[in-house]
């Protein structure tokens, strides 16, 4: 199978910090992890170009924070501080099965990974390198899903695949309700009007300005990522 034959030539794919948890309540399950690796090498060899965006919920969610009190712009940092350590976790797992990857913070640290260059990390894209976005946008207030966005529309992405515990965006919650209804489609109005909590709002209005559109998946069907890309299996698209 080529890229072409996946209709896309370069992606975003975010997952949750959650996604990296397995079935431990916090933090790193490395099993898991190389489990993602493994999907991501996957679609990387169709010749697709991809970039990443992990959030940071497994380790420190910085509105949980500032709900206990903490002050909002200091949770906010921890909170991308604990992106950046998944995605070095995610950078070594992919490496190990020969995967080339940049760690690329909003937040510069240098000593463990590289500051974002919007034209450093595209040519990084370029080579077939996997790009995973750090430490969010770099400033409090934004969620890790604006900043798969932004970054999205920064590379020129022609799609956000979005990885969850689901396979779809849903009326409610499938997992408390019975009678949840699947979306095929749905519009970007239509998730702000109807809070469907794919992404938070401000992503969804940035996705909805550049005509990004956005497939929510199911990250635990094994194969998914790759069988997404080239139209098969269960989704929702969000677009128009």
């Amino acid at each position: 199978m080529s890229a072409t034959a996946t209709k896309y030539s370069r992606v975003m794919l975010k997952i949750s910090g959650e996604a990296l948890m397995g079935d431990q309540g916090y933090g790193l399950h490395p099993p898991t992890v190389a489990r993602i690796a493994e999907e991501v090498k996957s679609v990387r060899d169709l010749g697709v170009e991809i970039c990443m965006v992990i959030g940071g919920g497994n380790i420190f969610r910085g509105l949980q924070g500032s709900a206990q009190g903490m002050e909002r712009t200091t949770a906010d940092y921890m909170g991308m501080l604990a992106t950046v350590m998944n995605a070095l976790a995610m950078q070594s797992a992919l490496e190990a099965i020969g995967v080339f990857t940049r760690v690329i913070s909003a937040i510069p640290m240098d000593q463990v990974c590289e500051p974002y260059i919007r034209r450093r990390a595209v040519r990084h894209l370029e080579k077939k390198r996997v790009c995973i976005f750090a430490a969010g946008t770099g400033n409090p207030y934004f969620t890790t899903d604006t900043a798969a966005t932004l970054r999205a529309s920064e590379m020129a992405c022609q799609a956000i695949f979005k990885g969850t515990k689901v396979d779809g965006v849903y009326d409610k919650d499938p997992k408390k309700h019975g009678d949840a209804r699947r979306y095929d489609h749905v519009t970007y109005d239509e998730v702000l009007e109807k809070h469907l909590g794919v992404m938070d709002a401000t992503a969804i209005a940035l996705a909805r300005d550049n005509a990004l559109p956005i497939i929510v998946f199911s990250l635990d069907e094994p194969g998914g990522f790759r069988g997404i890309l080239a139209g098969q299996g269960t989704y929702t698209r969000v677009q128009g």
